[in-house]
């Protein structure tokens, strides 16, 4: 089955929502869920493999490094793009692996498990996300030179790690009712009446920075994208081709209805101070670089305890996605990482 683009650079993110969205319940998208397929090697090339770096017990070899670059130069290419130096690249994709195995070492310790049924679950997703059936998937993933069973392992693997900042968040995360009291009181000041908030329809184009995309080359690619769309070009169209959130861009980009507090402050900022219809300048976040259009505006009714648990929910997200960064900092100055390069 051809694919409009390679099913590498379709599988980088993973994530069933968009990145800004609020997760509501159990399930915290902390982190895009990403796959990396790595492919067998010869028996001559395993003979000739060396340790690139060793994370606490663990190692990293030079065969896995060369597998992940290799996925990394295809999809530049595919892409049209410009990667920095072979070295530059490879402290850059080495130091991915690290913070992954650094994870999966954690998610080890703690002895987490992904089970088959979840697992199944989430590679048919992946297939569904791709527009395909799992055995059009299974077909597909062959054509790229590697098998289903990997793919599933490094699906089992990022699930782990999710797992892991779900748990480690969750524990440096919280929200007082004075927050949320001091957060309704401003939308109160604001609105003047208890039970309504504002939501806006939005819509958005992620340019994430990778290691093959740095800040100038992501805003640039931002300014691109915003150059068509004031051209007049189809927004879901240009999402579906640029953006790097997979969880609103296989929908056009479309956020749905978003309430204050569910996106991170920048976002927020910038979807507030724009018209209907406007099409806002590339805004940075976290995330990346956004192109933002707000479709519409509403007042909603909502009740004070539904209200108050949206609050409570947005508050806790934003905080998590901000302590996110720093904690992994923290874990990899903790780690023994002996870089081999």
């Amino acid at each position: 089955m051809k694919m409009k683009k390679p099913l590498l650079g379709r599988m980088t993110q993973l994530s069933a929502g968009s990145l800004l969205a609020l997760c509501i319940g159990a399930g915290l998208a902390l982190a895009p869920l990403t796959v990396q397929a790595q492919n067998f090697q010869s028996s001559q090339r395993q003979a000739l493999d060396s340790v690139v770096a060793v994370v606490n017990n663990g190692v990293i070899m030079r065969s896995e490094l060369n597998d992940r670059m290799a996925q990394i130069e295809q999809q530049v290419q595919s892409q049209g793009g410009n990667l920095p130096s072979r070295s530059q690249l490879e402290r850059q994709v080495l130091e991915r692996m690290v913070m992954e195995e650094i994870q999966i070492q954690m998610a080890k310790d703690a002895s987490l498990t992904i089970d088959d049924t979840e697992l199944n679950r989430q590679v048919r997703s992946i297939a569904e996300s791709n527009g395909m059936t799992l055995d059009e998937f299974a077909d597909a993933v062959e054509a790229d030179g590697m098998t289903l069973a990997s793919v599933r392992e490094d699906v089992r693997r990022e699930m782990l790690m999710r797992q892991v900042q779900q748990r480690q968040i969750s524990n440096r995360v919280s929200v007082s009712d004075r927050d949320v009291e001091r957060f309704l009181n401003q939308q109160q000041g604001q609105s003047g009446e208890q039970n309504f908030i504002e939501e806006t329809r939005a819509r958005h184009v992620l340019i994430a920075l990778t290691p093959n995309r740095d800040e100038n080359q992501a805003r640039a690619r931002a300014e691109e994208v915003r150059e068509r769309l004031s051209q007049g070009a189809d927004f879901a169209s240009v999402a579906r081709e640029y953006s790097d959130d997979s969880g609103s861009a296989l929908n056009g980009g479309e956020l749905g209805w978003v309430r204050p507090g569910q996106t991170v402050p920048a976002f927020e900022e910038a979807m507030r101070d724009l018209s209907v219809n406007q099409i806002s300048q590339p805004v940075r976040s976290q995330f990346g670089y956004h192109v933002i259009e707000v479709e519409e505006r509403r007042r909603q009714n909502v009740t004070q305890e539904s209200q108050r648990e949206q609050v409570r929910q947005a508050i806790f997200q934003r905080r998590a996605n901000e302590e996110l960064e720093t904690w992994q900092q923290e874990i990899r100055s903790k780690a023994f990482v002996d870089i081999r390069l």
